[in-house]
């Protein structure tokens, strides 16, 4: 899980940084309609967001069911949880 998450902020933070260069503003809200400008850069957004929150099938969500799992199997009042 902490490689995963490595893995994904490091994406998040470089996206950030692609974005700030080409419109050299931190203000989100100013970047409306890039998809329509860059909809590569706007597709690898939404890709490096959902395996941000463990969506399957990215590395993430893998970690999180493991570590639910091997918790559970550890104590299996943990399930209340």
């Amino acid at each position: 899980l902490m490689i995963a998450h490595g893995f994904t902020s490091s994406a998040l933070f470089c996206l950030a940084n692609t974005t700030y260069e080409r419109t050299k503003t931190r203000i989100m809200i100013l970047t409306r309609g890039f998809h329509n400008i860059l909809p590569m850069l706007t597709t690898w957004w939404l890709l490096i967001n959902l395996m941000n929150i463990a969506t399957p099938p990215t590395m993430n969500f893998t970690g999180e069911l493991l570590i639910a799992s091997s918790l559970f199997n550890w104590c299996p009042t943990t399930i209340i949880m």
